[in-house]
């Protein structure tokens, strides 16, 4: 059974805590759009937030490399895991990894 897609309530709780385990208060947005100074109201924030994780995060969470050339079909989910990211002192890390 797939999973059931989140109500716009998880959504804004979701959307929330994450926010605020950042520092950033959503309560602090004006009620309506502010023409002054552009300032977006709480209802758009959280309808252009609810609108990217609905589209945005589940393309990008079902990416997946391919697998190499010649691949077996069967081996391909798990030879197509993504590698480490780079290294930003690799000298060091071989020094410490490697023998």
């Amino acid at each position: 059974m797939p999973p059931t897609p989140p109500t716009d309530d998880e959504l804004n709780t979701m959307i929330r805590a994450r926010l605020a385990s950042i520092g950033i208060d959503l309560d602090e947005l004006p009620a309506t759009t502010d023409p002054v100074t552009g300032t977006p109201s709480l209802d758009s924030v959280l309808s252009s937030l609810r609108g990217f994780m609905r589209s945005t995060v589940p393309t990008l969470a079902a990416f997946q490399l391919p697998g190499p050339e010649g691949t077996d079909p069967d081996q391909a989910d798990a030879l197509s895991q993504q590698g480490p990211p780079p290294s930003l002192y690799p000298s060091i890390l071989t020094a410490w990894t490697e023998s």
